[in-house]
């Protein structure tokens, strides 16, 4: 089980990406726009790197919803190899066998 406040600042983290993508994503376009002056698009770059730095998509870590662990992450079952197998082995995942030989 991983520490509460690791988790609590994961959880913080993906509510500042939530808050902050519009704002984002309308500076990096115009960042990115090759057509408009440069001091424009310097000036939204100054702008970008006055945001949190936790409101960064590249800032949040997947988690296991069941235990927390950071590693060993499915991302299409938002668990870990561990918690899946637990899962798996009590019955609680349908279609899912442990394998053993």
């Amino acid at each position: 089980m991983a520490k509460k406040g690791k988790i609590e600042n994961n959880n913080k983290r993906r509510q500042l990406v939530e808050t902050y993508s519009a704002k984002r994503e309308a500076l990096k376009a115009i960042t990115q726009n090759q057509e408009l002056p440069m001091e424009e698009r310097f000036a939204a770059t100054l702008k970008l790197a006055e945001m949190p730095r936790n409101s960064a998509p590249n800032r949040v870590k997947n988690r296991c919803e069941v235990t927390g662990r950071p590693k060993a992450y499915y991302r299409k079952l938002k668990m870990s190899r561990i918690a899946l197998r637990e899962l798996g082995s009590d019955g609680k995942i349908p279609g899912l066998v442990k394998s053993s030989w």
